[in-house]
């Protein structure tokens, strides 16, 4: 539960950085960037600790990462 919670936090916490920097469109693509590389790191180590990390895992989380940042540029940038 604790890796959940962690991971909860960074979600909730690129989400709050994308609201209160709604002015700031360049902001918003760091912390939109920063939180999807959160996201990947804390699947890393979550899998590490638990012993089952694989390639196959690594890319899955990458690629939501990488989908995630198309969707959030294409509404940050248009």
């Amino acid at each position: 539960m604790p890796h959940y919670l962690s991971l909860f936090g960074i979600l909730m916490a690129g989400f709050a950085g994308l609201v209160l920097f709604s002015y700031d469109k360049s902001f918003q693509t760091v912390v939109a960037i920063a939180t999807a590389t959160a996201y990947v790191f804390w699947g890393i180590v979550h899998h590490y600790l638990h012993k089952d990390l694989h390639l196959e895992i690594f890319a899955e989380y990458l690629a939501v990462s990488v989908l995630g940042l198309v969707i959030l540029f294409s509404l940050i940038l248009r």
